[in-house]
């Protein structure tokens, strides 16, 4: 089911906790990447959130693009974190997850002061839940998942 101004999207696959952070944006008042109100994001991040790893890539050109940030970022990289909080079960989803993680923390930083701007806002998203992502990158280490975790936290500049 799709997102309706009448009937919001439910989806027994999606936790509480990552369908209330989706709800909690106005997401057509952010402009999107590719121009638009931001509103279109919100399929993709269901479903990113039901665990389709395309979803993940589908962000490129709306939240990041190009090495640079769009202001969407913030918004989409707690929805992100309210995924990864979930424990997504399927590997090919965790990866899709950590390489979005990894773009997003692989940008130009915005310029603008620590925390408050569109970089700092993801960063600290992401740091959040540093302790996980460490137990991911120990746990399997060689594989695409550990990679990705430990190129995030080395982004981060924290330590294995």
């Amino acid at each position: 089911m799709r997102t309706t101004d009448k009937q919001p999207r439910t989806s027994p696959l999606v936790p509480d906790a990552v369908a209330r952070e989706i709800a909690r944006h106005d997401w057509n008042s952010i402009e999107c990447g590719c121009g638009r109100p931001a509103g279109h994001l919100v399929d993709t991040l269901w479903d990113a959130a039901e665990g389709h790893p395309a979803a993940f890539r589908a962000l490129e050109g709306h939240a990041f693009h190009n090495g640079v940030l769009r202001p969407p970022a913030p918004a989409v990289c707690g929805v992100l974190m309210a995924v990864w909080s979930a424990g997504p079960p399927r590997q090919s989803t965790r990866e899709g997850l950590l390489w979005a993680l990894l773009r997003l923390l692989g940008t130009e930083d915005d310029g603008s002061s620590h925390e408050a701007g569109l970089y700092g806002q993801c960063a600290a998203h992401i740091r959040a839940c540093a302790p996980g992502l460490r137990e991911t990158a120990t746990r399997r280490p060689g594989s695409e998942s550990a990679a990705y975790a430990e190129g995030i936290l080395s982004l981060l500049d924290l330590a294995v």
